[in-house]
């Protein structure tokens, strides 16, 4: 948490006459979307107006939480996110811990004289004016109810920050399967359910919006599912075409990587998707116990995240990149059997 010193600070920056917004990463998960709008409620429920903007649109399944039609997407609305944002005196950063992860507002977040405040649970944050590092904490919206409970302001939460602050722990924490899912984790979600927060409405809202487009995406990974390094390894992957095939929207293979893990015996998913519009392959690695796909993720395929859950580019073919993964998991004796 901030300090004492520095969260007097903060207070004494989030009033009504500062202009604040509110920056999450690129390609927006329930997390990054829950955690800015849970910020912005609370911020409002003080009298405080804040702007969150996000670098590109975010699934549709995301856009029924409150003020969700509000958030505004820079790729769409460049210029006035860039006027935003340097015109800010507050700008709160949650969800990534690098300008480098947030696609063309990082050069804007550069060189903006607004305080930076971080609030992020991903390894090795970069230097802002104020930082809440927490890599132990499941998500980055479980943060944001520590930071109101800091600012001793736990009365103010309300049933639109219970549904986005929930929405972002139960989707950071895969249903609360993970295992940095803790008793405290728990305690906070009891807590968001007693303000208002709807476990039934918020799981269908969120999880309840399959696609048939979706499901045909789905069955095609299943169907070719490659298993290696001594069953301890789960390949899948999509082509570019298949997503034009089948009607790809943004958020349709969220999860694809978690079903390689429901393989007994495999310790670490590996999905391979090739971007719809750039010449580049998607990563996104999973992983159980003490198998750092963080730092696997780093050192081969120019990513990071967390231990258990990471995410990576290759500029490479799509065979040549999962040939080269292969090739990686051989010589590295990545995974002790």
């Amino acid at each position: 948490m901030f300090t004492p010193a520095e969260l007097l600070e903060i207070n004494t920056l989030l009033t009504p006459e500062n202009k604040i917004v509110i920056l999450t990463h690129y390609n927006p998960d329930g997390d990054a979307i829950g955690s800015s709008l849970g910020l912005k409620h609370y911020l409002k429920a003080k009298g405080i107006h804040a702007e969150v903007i996000v670098p590109n649109d975010f699934p549709k399944f995301l856009k029924w939480m409150p003020e969700s039609k509000k958030v505004i997407i820079a790729e769409y609305k460049r210029k006035l996110a860039a006027d935003m944002i340097a015109a800010a005196d507050v700008i709160f950063c949650l969800d990534f811990n690098s300008p480098s992860r947030i696609g063309l507002l990082g050069d804007w977040l550069v060189k903006a004289q607004g305080k930076k405040i971080l609030i992020d649970h991903h390894q090795q944050p970069e230097q802002f004016d104020f930082v809440y590092s927490d890599t132990v904490i499941p998500a980055t919206s479980q943060m944001i109810y520590h930071f109101i409970e800091a600012l001793e302001d736990e009365k103010l939460v309300n049933q639109d920050m219970a549904e986005c602050m929930y929405t972002g722990i139960m989707t950071d924490t895969g249903g609360f399967r993970f295992r940095s899912t803790s008793a405290t984790t728990h305690r906070i979600i009891a807590n968001l359910i007693e303000k208002g927060a709807d476990p039934a409405m918020i799981t269908s809202n969120t999880w309840d919006t399959n696609t048939v487009s979706r499901l045909h995406l789905l069955a095609l990974v299943l169907g070719r599912i490659e298993v290696v390094n001594n069953g301890t390894v789960a390949i899948l992957s999509l082509t570019r075409n298949e997503l034009k095939e089948f009607g790809f929207q943004k958020g349709d293979t969220e999860g694809f990587v978690n079903y390689g893990l429901s393989i007994a015996g495999v310790k670490m998913s590996a999905f391979f998707m090739e971007d719809l519009y750039e010449d580049f392959i998607k990563i996104s690695f999973r992983s159980k116990d003490d198998v750092d796909v963080n730092q696997f993720s780093r050192k081969y395929f120019n990513g990071g995240g967390h231990i258990n859950a990471a995410g990576g580019k290759s500029y490479g073919s799509l065979n040549n990149t999962i040939g080269n993964f292969k090739d990686v998991l051989d010589k590295d004796d990545f995974i002790k059997s």
